[in-house]
């Protein structure tokens, strides 16, 4: 899907394709380059507000020990994750839509994408995790803290990094072997391994093999076992006799549901205008792309401040030491 150019931009010649020096341009919104500024203010409010929202998350899971607890450690390996998905776009999107400048080299523009996936691999093994986690607490509350102890956690962590460096790690070491223009045009303003293997003038079936294998086994893998993990809860919810104890027991879950289809949403739906009318709208699908990695972490926070009691009660207690110590 990212191979394919935008309307109106100069396409560049596989006759003096290189390997591995070649220079990327990254796409801002076609026809809108004279509004970069305007049009960019508020993807840049986003970025920042994602940036302090899961920083005060990730500040308020560290210092109380009432968010010690499963729950909320899985939460604040969501935030992480997020801070690491601002880092790895933001800085482009800054040195596009401010500095005008364009142009990325081969190894930077594969860094930005290793990480770029790997995040996003990490925060779908994280949302995994949490919906394990709704299981365990909805299924067997009297062994909840034993089944789901420190040590467990850190192990589950730890499983979900390895998995998305080692799924991540070949696709930079795959991408040296290919030819490309000189100069090659992105769909984006950021690298995606789909966008790099489709602007390549020599064969690339080991790497589509390669991306479409790492995505059935992180966001397939993760999106189908996330499903059975909610038929099994409310399978479970449906078995309590009371029906305040299952509104109770399904309202645990809206957080985590929310997030989750906050994060797989706008990939679907940025799957479906690459398939449908790409080329019509370019600047929607831009928009789009951008959107589908700004949102979750832009909204993650939120859900969880709204919808989270002690998160709220962390927040509240941290403002009224504040004004405390102000006098």
């Amino acid at each position: 899907m990212g191979g394919q150019h935008l309307p109106g931009i100069t396409m560049f010649s596989c006759n003096t394709s290189t390997l591995g020096h070649s220079t990327f341009l990254l796409t801002g919104f076609p026809g809108l380059e004279a509004s970069h500024h305007w049009v960019s203010i508020p993807i840049n409010l986003i970025c920042v507000f994602s940036i302090v929202g899961n920083s005060i998350i990730l500040f308020l899971i560290r210092t109380d020990p009432a968010l010690h607890e499963p729950m909320y450690i899985f939460l604040s390996m969501l935030a992480a994750s997020d801070l690491g998905l601002c880092a790895c776009t933001f800085p482009t999107m800054v040195r596009l839509f401010w500095l005008g400048a364009r142009e990325l080299p081969f190894d930077l523009c594969a860094a930005q994408m290793f990480f770029i996936h790997a995040f996003t691999y990490v925060e779908s093994g994280v949302l995994l995790a949490m919906a394990f986690d709704r299981f365990v607490a909805i299924r067997d509350p009297l062994h909840y803290g034993t089944i789901l102890t420190h040590s467990a956690m850190a192990k589950v962590g730890a499983a979900i990094l390895v998995r998305a460096v080692l799924l991540n790690l070949p696709g930079p070491i795959l991408l040296r072997r290919l030819l490309f223009p000189q100069i090659s045009v992105l769909s984006h303003c950021y690298c995606l391994h789909c966008d790099l293997v489709g602007l390549a003038c020599s064969d690339t079936k080991i790497n589509s093999l390669f991306g479409l294998v790492s995505i059935l086994l992180s966001l397939g893998l993760d999106s189908s076992l996330i499903v059975l993990s909610y038929a099994l809860i409310l399978r479970t919810v449906l078995g309590i006799a009371s029906a305040g104890e299952r509104l109770k027991a399904l309202n645990t879950c809206v957080s985590h549901l929310c997030i989750v289809l906050i994060f797989y949403m706008p990939k679907l739906g940025l799957s479906v205008l690459h398939r449908v009318e790409k080329h019509s709208y370019p600047a929607l699908a831009v928009l789009m792309a951008n959107l589908h990695f700004l949102v979750p972490p832009f909204m993650n926070p939120i859900v969880y401040c709204v919808k989270s009691k002690q998160i709220r009660q962390g927040l509240l207690k941290r403002f009224q030491e504040k004004r405390v110590d102000v006098p």
